[in-house]
């Protein structure tokens, strides 16, 4: 049994103070040596609550000592037994010491404090009830010197006992006395299995008790940190029904709160089961949870576990994990926090970028995050041609086809949302309003994730997306920035790239030199993160020797580690159009000398007619020319382009 457990009790309850006026004759008596008992002759009676008493004495008592206190007032008497739970002086150097007593009989001291408090005026019971109510702590010296007592039992309990074998057990039965519970258990992360694993539990075998980190009430207080109070009853809630039948048990109440270590990581929860006579925990109760929590805190305060396998970010390192966000930008740390937001919700969630931003990662992410991510994940492709196909994944009517069936309870990833039909869209947004998938006995229980490269907004305003199904998987949105917008990523993302794929060709480390990587960064990556990941894999793959990459071509080569076509796709064949360290005014510039090029071949080498084609003069048509090789010049090119350029001039100065 651990004194400070009851001291706390004592400390937290509201006291009523004692005046003389009062007439509350009060009497302790204290056994002798010899077996006989006397009476304390100055025992001062100060303050009483629903849990016990104090008093001032000058005699010395031991904590846990055992008195028999007598009360009187009016004509309604009382004679309970209590124990000495606290010891302290209202100053350093007074004689005299108040202690504590704590009594079991509550509901006898209630009764008599009805009586008691019956007796008081109008203005004292409205002075108690606003004490009760709204009284701060730590205001008076005297209650500074309380709570610096109460600290120092604290500390003497965990530094006495945290080294010792059931330890933890007393601390839980001290947490089920104290909150007038049933059970209680401890739990931590391991996190090779991903599981909650019981490191003790009253009533129950510990080896019992364990689960995956994201069920039930303890998972969501462990990947949340929120701490829970909640009951059958009154709460929309339910336990984890499985454990009850199992045990034998019938969970009607709950108090949760999170544990952490030294570097504030969550690592495990404990959890209070079951109020007596009532039906949830109380507000006091939750108080006493804070610092009870604290308390389980600081005695793993050095557990720190780690896994090479674990699904848990803050206990794996990123290259250990098939999913996960890497980058250190302001954006992706806010990515990171909505994440946090939006994983346990069922609203759906549209999520905007670029193709190869990594939508698709992010929603899976979400999905893993949250409560639906023990149940599957299932991707529609609404880009697919055959839209019927796409239209039986949505909605049936063979249970088999359906995912929004077959994935019930889980998440379904709609991928380029935008390119369903205006028909599945219609369908699709009946389905929102109605939860009920037609032509079947099943209704939607699934949550839905939308990715997109276009702007559905601009497409509503166009009239080729309905407004409706719009506004339903728009409740939520995330934006995902481009790989050129986060400069300060990309290291970070070569570095992972590169660790992934030497691993899986069983290579050793392969790092890029600085010349190289500045090289990289200089490239505006229209692909982003997929494009960025395709190339570090031909990397890899091209130099299988070399464990310092000093040089490679990265587009204009036989074999480049990017994909061309892309580029081309994005920006066309223009030459330098999509170069972001080229001013804008040059690039117009070097576009126009493609198009003079262009006009000049289709007259034949004519200039003259070229230019009045084109409605310029022939003169303004030369200076074009001589400008666009000027900015030539002053740009780094290799020697394969300079001569390639120097040839086109040639070519075209020699026309008529």
């Amino acid at each position: 049994m651990l004194a400070s457990f009851s001291e706390f009790k004592f400390y937290q309850s509201f006291r009523i103070p004692v005046e003389e006026a009062d007439d509350l004759r009060f009497l302790v008596q204290i056994e002798n040596g010899n077996q006989s008992e006397r009476y304390i002759d100055d025992a001062k009676l100060i303050d009483i609550s629903l849990t016990g008493l104090g008093f001032a004495t000058s005699e010395r008592l031991s904590v846990g000592k055992e008195l028999t206190i007598s009360l009187h007032f009016k004509k309604y008497h009382l004679d309970v037994t209590g124990k000495v739970v606290r010891a302290f002086s209202q100053t350093l150097d007074d004689k005299k010491i108040i202690y504590g007593i704590e009594v079991e009989e509550e509901k006898s001291i209630s009764k008599f404090l009805e009586h008691y408090i019956m007796g008081f005026s109008t203005e004292r019971l409205k002075d108690c009830l606003i004490d009760s109510a709204i009284k701060e702590r730590y205001t008076k010296a005297t209650d500074g010197f309380e709570v610096f007592s109460l600290l120092l039992s604290l500390f003497k309990d965990i530094t006495h006992f945290g080294d010792k074998e059931g330890f933890i057990e007393s601390m839980l039965e001290e947490v089920v006395r104290i909150l007038n519970a049933q059970r209680s258990s401890l739990f931590l992360i391991n996190p090779e299995t991903n599981e909650l694993e019981a490191v003790c539990a009253l009533g129950i075998r510990k080896e019992q008790l364990k689960f995956d980190y994201r069920m039930g009430i303890a998972g969501s207080v462990f990947t949340t940190g929120v701490a829970l109070n909640i009951d059958t009853i009154h709460d929309n809630v339910r336990f984890n029904e499985d454990f009850d039948k199992r045990f034998g048990y019938e969970t009607k109440s709950i108090i949760c709160h999170p544990i952490h270590n030294r570097e504030d990581k969550i690592i495990g929860v404990i959890e209070v089961l079951n109020k007596r006579n009532e039906d949830r925990f109380t507000i006091e109760d939750e108080k006493t949870m804070k610092v009870l929590s604290l308390i389980f805190s600081s005695v793993f305060y050095n557990f720190t576990p780690s896994s090479q396998r674990s699904a848990i970010r803050r206990f794996s390192g990123p290259v250990d994990r098939k999913d996960v966000l890497i980058g250190k930008t302001p954006h992706m740390s806010s990515l990171r926090g909505t994440i946090l937001k939006l994983k346990d919700l069922d609203a759906p969630v549209l999520i905007y970028g670029e193709k190869g931003v990594g939508k698709s990662l992010y929603a899976k992410i979400l999905h893993g995050e949250g409560q639906r991510g023990l149940k599957s994940f299932e991707v529609i492709n609404c880009e697919d041609k055959d839209q019927d196909q796409v239209g039986r994944f949505l909605f049936g009517p063979d249970e088999n086809e359906c995912k929004l069936i077959s994935c019930k309870g889980g998440t379904v990833h709609l991928h380029e949302v935008w390119a369903l039909s205006l028909l599945n869209q219609k369908k699709l947004t009946q389905l929102f309003k109605e939860r009920q998938i037609q032509d079947t006995s099943f209704s939607m229980d699934v949550r839905i994730i939308a990715t997109t490269t276009k702007d559905l907004g601009t497409l509503v305003a166009e009239g080729s997306f309905e407004r409706e199904l719009y506004e339903q998987i728009a409740k939520a949105t995330v934006f995902i920035e481009p790989l050129r917008r986060r400069g300060d990523d990309f290291e970070l993302l070569v570095d992972f790239f590169l660790k992934l794929e030497c691993k899986k060709q069983g290579l050793l480390l392969k790092s890029f030199a600085p010349k190289l990587m500045d090289k990289l960064k200089k490239y505006d990556w229209p692909g982003n993160i997929k494009e960025l990941k395709q190339s570090i894999e031909r990397t890899v793959l091209y130099n299988p020797k070399a464990h310092v990459i000093t040089d490679l071509e990265i587009q204009d080569s036989a074999s480049p580690i990017v994909d061309i076509s892309e580029k081309k796709r994005m920006f066309g064949d223009l030459p330098f159009v999509s170069d972001h360290t080229i001013s804008l005014k040059d690039r117009l510039a070097l576009i126009e000398r493609e198009m003079i090029h262009a006009e000049i071949r289709r007259n034949n080498g004519n200039k003259s007619k070229a230019a009045k084609e084109m409605g310029i003069s022939r003169e303004a048509l030369r200076k074009k020319l001589l400008m666009s090789s000027e900015i030539f010049k002053s740009l780094n090119l290799s020697e394969d382009q300079r001569m390639k350029i120097q040839k086109e001039d040639d070519e075209f100065a020699n026309a008529a």
